[in-house]
């Protein structure tokens, strides 16, 4: 079996954010594979809902055995164990203590009720592509067929002719 390369996308606005976010990544490195890059960490405001709080994000690239299945469930587990107890639903967001979103799994393109790979929204969203962007511009969307870089490119052009 051959090691493939995930994205994950981590946030946190609840307690010690840049705590919860080591700690989550220590259980990703546990349980789902070797982190082979990580961004830095972003202090960002939260999208798609009003909070007092602000986000830690970051970005990592993990090289890892398990199926997309697999690594999807390890990630709502962890989310569980730190004590996240309400996921967001239907576009509801909350605050939370941590947040560990599955962006890309190397090429798959996957559309389940549970999952859906690429994650849908990741490209309309600064806080998951400027990280991404700083690891790694290069990669294509699957879907898209653009660079990281593109899309940080577009998404900026766009937020530049809203203002």
């Amino acid at each position: 079996m051959m090691a493939f390369s995930i994205i994950l996308a981590l946030g946190s606005n609840l307690g010690d954010k840049r705590q919860n976010i080591a700690l989550a990544l220590g259980k990703i490195e546990e349980r789902i594979g070797r982190i082979t890059s990580l961004s830095a960490l972003y202090d960002t405001i939260p999208a798609g809902f009003f909070s007092k709080q602000n986000f830690i994000n970051c970005v990592c690239e993990v090289d890892t055995y398990l199926n997309v299945y697999d690594i999807f469930a390890s990630t709502q587990e962890i989310e569980k164990e730190m004590g996240r107890t309400i996921k967001s639903r239907e576009g509801k967001y909350t605050d939370r203590i941590i947040d560990i979103d599955l962006i890309m799994a190397g090429d798959l393109i996957i559309h389940t009720p549970d999952l859906t790979i690429p994650h849908p929204l990741f490209h309309t969203r600064d806080f998951v592509l400027t990280p991404l962007c700083e690891i790694t511009p290069d990669k294509v969307h699957p879907i898209l067929g653009k660079t990281i870089r593109q899309l940080k490119e577009e998404l900026d052009q766009k937020r530049n002719y809203s203002h």
